[in-house]
C-alpha cells in the first residue's frame, strides 16, 4: 500500500516535534543542524501539504495550533516507530557483523587460514568465526545454500554459480617415501609414467584432484588410483608408509620435504600450478567481516 501524498516526510515530522519542544523554529533548526530559513520553509511546506496551519507564530516564539497539537501527537508515534525500526536494523546488523561463517578447502584451511584469522581477530575482536573444511565442490554447495558467508577453493576456476578472487597461488608436487625407487631416479617422471603408476589420490571433487586430472588430460592420459583419500594428512601418511606416489600441494609437504620424510620427484611437461580463490555467490559481494577477511588475504 502506497503512503498518502498527505503524509509528511519523517524529517518534517522530526522538525515539528523539535519546535514543540523548544517553542522556537530557530532553536529547533539549531538542534537538527539546518538553517532557520530552511526550517521555516519546511514547516510551511508541511502546512500546505496538510491543508491546515500547524504553528502560531509570534515575537515570543512558535507554538502548535490546535490542529498542530493533533499532528504533533501523531508525529511522535511515527518518529518513535521509526526509531524502533532503526534500532532493530542496527541490532540485526550487529548480529550479522558479530559472526563469520567460513568454509575452506583443506589446503587453504590448514596452511593459510590461521594467519588470516589471526589478523581478523586483531582487527575485529568481537567477531566470532566458525571455520569448516570441505573439498571445493562441497564449499560451493554450502555457499549456494546460504550456509557460509565466504569460501575458499583450489582449482583452475571458480565453481559454477560463484564469483571469486585469486588470493594465492600454489603448485602440486609429486612426492614419495625415501625408500621408494623414484626417490633415487634422476630423470623426470613423464605424464605417461605417472598415469600408468597406481597413485594415492585425493577424492573426486577436491581441487587437488581436479588440477591433476586436468593436467594429465591435457597430456592425453588419465590417472590410475590405488587409494582415494579425503585429506592431505592421510595422503602424506600413505606416502610415508610407502603405499605409493602422492601428488599434493607443496604447502602441505614443506615440513616433510625439509625433514626428508618425503622426497620430491621431478615431473616433465605437466603444469600443476593452481590459483587459490576466495569465492562467494555470483551477483553478491562480501560484506562486514567477510569483506575484512578478504582484504587480509590480499595483504599476504
Amino acid at each position: 500500500m502506497a503512503l498518502s501524498p498527505r503524509v509528511p516526510e519523517l524529517s518534517a515530522l522530526e522538525l515539528l516535534l523539535a519546535v514543540d519542544r523548544h517553542g522556537s523554529v530557530g532553536r529547533a533548526a539549531a538542534e537538527l543542524g539546518i538553517s532557520q530559513p530552511a526550517a521555516s520553509a519546511r514547516i510551511k511546506g508541511m502546512e500546505r501539504q496538510l491543508g491546515v496551519p500547524l504553528l502560531d507564530r509570534s515575537p515570543r516564539g512558535s507554538r502548535p495550533t490546535p490542529a498542530g497539537l493533533l499532528v504533533v501527537g501523531w508525529a511522535r508515534r511515527v518518529v518513535e516507530a521509526a526509531e524502533a525500526l532503526d534500532a532493530g536494523i542496527d541490532a540485526l546488523r550487529g548480529r550479522r557483523d558479530a559472526r563469520l561463517r567460513v568454509v575452506a578447502s583443506l589446503t587453504v584451511a590448514e596452511y593459510l587460514m590461521p594467519g588470516w584469522l589471526l589478523a581478523l581477530a586483531a582487527a575485529r575482536p568481537e567477531t566470532a568465526v566458525t571455520l569448516r573444511t570441505a573439498n571445493s565442490a562441497a564449499v560451493a554447495e554450502q555457499l549456494l545454500a546460504g550456509e557460509a558467508d565466504l569460501g575458499f577453493v583450489e582449482g583452475s576456476r571458480a565453481p559454477a554459480g560463484l564469483a571469486g578472487a585469486v588470493v594465492a597461488t600454489d603448485r602440486l608436487v609429486l612426492v614419495v617415501a625415501p625408500t621408494h625407487p623414484w626417490a633415487r631416479r634422476r630423470a623426470p617422471v613423464t605424464a605417461a609414467e605417472l598415469a600408468a603408476t597406481p597413485l594415492v589420490l585425493r577424492e573426486p571433487g577436491s581441487g587437488t584432484r581436479e588440477v591433476l586430472d586436468r593436467a594429465l588430460a591435457a597430456a592425453g592420459v588419465t590417472a590410475t588410483p590405488l587409494l582415494e583419500l579425503a585429506s592431505s594428512t592421510a595422503l602424506k601418511a600413505a606416502a610415508m608408509s610407502g603405499a605409493g606416489p602422492v601428488c599434493l600441494s607443496e604447502l602441505a609437504v614443506a615440513d616433510e620435504l625439509a625433514a626428508r620424510r618425503l622426497v620430491e620427484v621431478p615431473l616433465t611437461a605437466l603444469d600443476l600450478r593452481r590459483p587459490l580463490r576466495a569465492v562467494w555467490p555470483a551477483g553478491t559481494r562480501p560484506v562486514g567481516p567477510a569483506r575484512d577477511l578478504l582484504a587480509f588475504t590480499k595483504k599476504n
